[in-house]
């Protein structure tokens, strides 16, 4: 089939790469001039790292090279995806936005911006679920912006050097709004963050000596945040050993107070690190906290901004600060404007998405990324994956009515896992195994119960997974009269 591919990021790449193993051809657009989405030059702000480890952030057959830093940068990743793309050749059309895209005959065209109409046998929706930032009402702002005020989404800052001598105010308190404030901060004159709500922040070194990943990217980590379905070693987790379990998650909170001095920054968040889930896992910026103790960076807990006027604005708590630059970190819209297909969302815009791949209400529709988790690569490159086994009628799938049912399940029990913060239905987090878990046993495919085990105290090992979509490959080769295309299911020489 020819297989049309809305995005060019992590999983419209692997997307890309796993089809065309399978035989397929593929087509992969992208609104920006260079791959990566997130990660792309277009959208990257200073100061924007991964959240994941190197080690635990890569594709199963590609991993990110191991002389990068534990925590690569956005110019580093988006070289790593440029570089994927390039081994496998993956055909991508960049600057080319699609307008819409459209059932025609049991296929799907694809309009894009220039007017031209491209037919595909079927289409992944891969945009990403950060693809349109979440802008607050400032009320003021047109008169703020004529006085010569900037009012910008944290992707709009590409240069920390428009900071410089000015009054910055940082909106948002999540890793994003942590991580441009301190490039930021080195150039303003002065730079607050309004902080509605304070998140607890894991660092990166619990203790300045466990590397979080030890603990947080691990089965362990995971199963320490109650699942709907417990298996296991789980049932006695969240059983007999609860109390051990709430203590293991709470004593990260108890070393964050002290190793970030929070009570002396009075920047202490309510309830409990086992409650985190419920606003954000964020791990902690370098030097975010130190900023705020030498007074480089001031945060202003529990508040928004209620009004900008030229040159200041007056906050919720009476307080008025004077105002240059407003980067608005304060997250993102999970948008397909593109694509008009009656019963993708439920009435409070939740995606409706079997093991969040696959709409209800469409024929030959799919998306990928709408996953995102703490391993977002491996989790879209399996993805991938059971889409390939769709696409040749080889994922056995309950009755409509049941996997309607599985869905709805699913997002109340998120919705009451994360207090509804789960983008729609399009976060994981914690949960991201489990949905690699749920994806693979789907194909019978998943990777042995000896390795998933070494999981539990390890972090998690993308190339543990290399063997799956060369698995997939031959099984449908075998299955098909007609054998598939030679694709390589290896990968290339000179790869990594």
């Amino acid at each position: 089939m020819r297989v049309g591919i809305i995005g060019a990021g992590v999983a419209g790449l692997a997307t890309a790469k796993t089809l065309m193993q399978a035989g397929h051809e593929v087509v992969v657009y992208d609104s920006a001039p260079d791959v990566g989405g997130v990660w792309s030059r277009t959208r990257r702000y200073p100061g924007l790292t991964t959240q994941s480890a190197r080690s635990t952030y890569g594709f199963s057959d590609y991993p990110m090279p191991k002389d990068l830093p534990e925590w690569p940068s956005g110019a580093q990743v988006q070289s790593w995806l440029a570089a994927y793309a390039e081994e496998f050749r993956i055909p991508t059309r960049l600057n080319a936005r699609v307008s819409r895209a459209a059932p025609v005959d049991g296929r799907w065209a694809v309009t894009l911006d220039s007017g031209e109409v491209d037919v595909v046998d079927r289409l992944v929706v891969a945009n990403g679920v950060f693809c349109e930032p979440t802008m607050p009402d400032l009320p003021g702002q047109e008169a703020f912006i004529e006085a010569g005020g900037e009012v910008m989404a944290g992707t709009e800052m590409h240069d920390a050097s428009l900071a410089r001598g000015r009054n910055v105010l940082v909106v948002g308190y999540g890793k994003s709004a942590c991580d441009v404030t301190m490039p930021l901060s080195q150039e303003a004159a002065s730079t607050h963050v309004i902080a509605r709500q304070l998140l607890w922040k894991i660092p990166r070194k619990i203790a300045n000596v466990m590397n979080f990943k030890m603990l947080l990217l691990t089965r362990m980590g995971e199963a320490l945040f109650r699942y709907h379905r417990l298996r296991g070693v789980e049932k006695f987790l969240h059983g007999p050993a609860d109390p051990v379990r709430r203590s293991m998650l709470n004593s990260i909170g108890t070393v964050s107070r002290r190793q970030f001095k929070l009570d002396k920054l009075g920047l202490v968040p309510r309830g409990t690190m086992e409650g985190i889930v419920k606003g954000a896992i964020g791990l902690a910026t370098e030097g975010f906290f130190e900023g705020v103790e030498q007074g480089s960076i001031v945060v202003h807990r529990d508040t928004t901004i209620t009004r900008l006027r030229p040159g200041f604005a007056e906050l919720s708590d009476g307080t008025t600060l004077p105002a240059d630059l407003i980067v608005c970190s304060t997250g993102f819209k999970q948008s397909v404007p593109f694509l008009d297909v009656p019963g993708l969302q439920d009435d409070r815009g939740n995606f409706l998405l079997y093991r969040q791949i696959l709409p209800l209400c469409a024929d030959g529709l799919y998306f990928n990324g709408y996953n995102s988790s703490f391993f977002s690569p491996l989790n879209a490159e399996m993805a991938a994956v059971w889409i390939a086994a769709h696409l040749a009628g080889a994922v056995p799938l309950p009755a409509p009515d049941e996997m309607r049912t599985q869905v709805e399940k699913q997002i109340a029990f998120m919705d009451e896992a994360t207090d509804r913060h789960h983008g729609h239905g399009t976060k994981i987090i914690p949960f991201s195994m489990k949905n690699v878990d749920e994806v693979l046993g789907d194909l019978d495919l998943n990777i042995s119960k000896r390795v998933r085990a070494s999981h539990w105290l390890n972090p998690i090992d993308p190339s543990a997974y290399r063997e799956v979509t060369p698995a997939l490959v031959a099984r449908l080769r075998a299955q098909s009269p007609a054998g598939i295309p030679p694709r390589p299911t290896s990968l290339p020489s000179g790869s990594r």
